[in-house]
């Protein structure tokens, strides 16, 4: 009896450590995780444009949504489902991807959750990357 005593007080001195901490690296982790899904929606539509030799654009409608967009196709994909705090705003030209996969123009898109940002940026020759 003594020993499970002595096992449950450590493992509640490791839990009084470990969630605090945890808790406190959560808004960067899902930060991370809307970044990362924001260059992989852009990664993929550039794929899509060249796999079917058609234009492909990425509009943002809202401060959380994306909205993508070929010929009478259209998706949208609302980041705030997965991310509740997480707010974007672009800078330059609506991504747009063509079938050779560049795109027209640089675009920036700040992804914030009010606390820090990450930006995910498109150049012309269509790379897609986080800084």
């Amino acid at each position: 009896m003594a020993e499970l005593m002595a096992t449950l007080a450590l493992l509640a001195v490791v839990a009084a450590i470990a969630v605090p901490s945890f808790l406190s690296a959560q808004p960067g982790l899902r930060l991370n995780g809307a970044a990362r899904e924001v260059l992989g929606k852009l990664m993929w539509t550039r794929s899509k444009a060249v796999e079917q030799n058609s234009t492909y654009v990425v509009t943002f409608p809202t401060d959380h949504t994306l909205l993508i967009t070929s010929g009478a196709w259209s998706q949208t994909i609302d980041l705030q489902m997965d991310y509740s705090e997480i707010t974007l705003s672009k800078s330059g030209s609506d991504p747009t991807f063509n079938g050779r996969g560049t795109a027209s123009g640089s675009t920036t898109i700040t992804v914030s959750n009010g606390s820090s940002s990450k930006t995910v940026t498109v150049s012309p020759t269509g790379n897609v990357k986080i800084s």
